[in-house]
């Protein structure tokens, strides 16, 4: 027989987003609460990011990701009321809040929740999403796993490294490969410009004199049993190679960092709506998806510059899941986002009328003297890139709720070359 159990709220997602929701969930009264991880420990990707820059905002303090997750391990351990669940594997959520769950320890196990709070994170873009022609040899590694055989494993994976894709794990690994004495040759970014904090341009690439090559990408991989070479060619206008153009770059190790991809497969399956913007749930200013009594946050819900920011909008997510089982946000009137030129997402996608709302913004490429507008709001930006969230906190006096619809836009900006 089926071991059902019946608690008041779920939280699948053990990383920084889903303590947080259980923190804040169990702080606004939330009495049975199941956090549930697939992986031995808490913490998510934080035990494997040894670097500091973590906490600044949340914390007021600068934390490696270790001990950002070990502040968190501690405030679930003050509230009794959240049992975690490691080693438990989440294989189906429902649109009834049905979560049902499987592990060593305790088999099969079905909760039926009265509210759910998705906090899956994210996961890599493999070689295969991106076609790179070539052989198969050893050598090829996303920025993430690589982090982690380095960082937790202890593995050295060569000696000469190329990286495509400028991300943030990747930049942040070229320096890591770099003070482990592996020679990095360059760093490649299909577009004109880098998708990564500029803090950690400076710091993980020009601080090391690590070469930067814009619109430029790897076209063909050679090597039999190990990396030896990588063909590389620039791009043009259409992000197309310009093979005649290209030149080769000897290595035995190639580092992709591609892209996230929000882990939504358990949403699509409790049919929540997602974004093809963001390519997680469309929420509302709590967090709540389009499916009744479950909430997104973190990066399911979209790719994140910084985990302080997950922390603060899952701790959102927790309190309105509170409130939520109070019977105090259902049926709340909300009006979409509709993007305008240069923007390439918004989150949340549906702003509550008659409360603040912090919105995270994402530019479609950079631009200098720029006039961000958001309903009747405006803000001057001195510059926006795709790579770095804008914030704008949206007042009610600033909604239109007669234009049924919440625009935002960047405005009279000039491109940034």
């Amino acid at each position: 027989m089926l071991n059902t159990k019946e608690v008041d709220l779920v939280v699948v997602g053990g990383g920084p987003a889903g303590m947080a929701a259980a923190v804040a969930a169990s702080e606004a009264g939330v009495e049975a609460i199941v956090l549930i991880e697939r992986q031995a420990r808490l913490g998510g990707i934080l035990p494997q990011c040894i670097h500091n820059g973590f906490g600044l905002r949340f914390f007021k303090e600068e934390l490696t990701g270790p001990e950002y997750a070990h502040r968190f391990m501690l405030e679930l351990e003050k509230h009794p009321g959240i049992e975690v669940k490691t080693g438990t594997m989440v294989i189906k959520v429902t649109a009834d809040r049905q979560v049902m769950t499987v592990s060593a320890a305790e088999g099969l196990v079905c909760y039926q929740a009265r509210a759910v709070i998705l906090a899956m994170g994210c996961r890599e873009r493999p070689r295969g999403a991106i076609n790179i022609p070539g052989t198969r040899p050893a050598g090829i590694y996303t920025a993430g796993s690589l982090q982690y055989l380095m960082n937790i494993e202890g593995f050295l994976p060569g000696r000469t490294a190329v990286i495509l894709g400028s991300g943030d794990i990747g930049l942040i690994m070229a320096r890591r490969l770099t003070l482990e004495g592996i020679q990095v040759k360059a760093v490649l970014e299909l577009m004109p410009y880098s998708n990564g904090l500029n803090r950690n341009v400076v710091q993980c690439l020009e601080d090391f004199k690590i070469p930067l090559y814009l619109s430029h990408t790897v076209t063909a991989i050679h090597g039999q049993k190990r990396v030896e070479k990588v063909s590389v060619a620039p791009v043009g206008a259409d992000l197309k190679p310009l093979v005649e153009k290209g030149f080769d770059l000897a290595c035995d190790t190639l580092v992709l960092s591609v892209g996230l991809i929000p882990e939504n497969e358990l949403s699509l399956q409790a049919g929540v709506e997602l974004d093809p913007a963001t390519g997680g749930p469309v929420v509302d200013s709590f967090y709540h998806t389009t499916v009744e009594g479950i909430f997104a946050c973190g990066n399911v819900a979209h790719v994140h510059d910084l985990v302080d920011d997950v922390s603060t909008e899952s701790a959102i997510a927790g309190r309105a899941a509170a409130a939520y089982l109070r019977g105090e946000i259902r049926g709340t009137r909300w009006l979409p986002v509709k993007a305008g030129r240069n923007i390439r997402s918004v989150v949340p996608q549906r702003i509550v009328t008659g409360q603040a709302t912090p919105l995270y913004i994402r530019a479609r490429f950079p631009e200098r003297d720029v006039l961000l507008q958001v309903g009747r709001g405006r803000s001057r930006r001195r510059i926006v890139s795709p790579g770095e969230t804008i914030y704008y906190t949206v007042k009610p006096e600033e909604i239109s709720e007669t234009d049924g619809w919440i625009g935002v836009s960047l405005e009279g900006g000039e491109i940034d070359d």
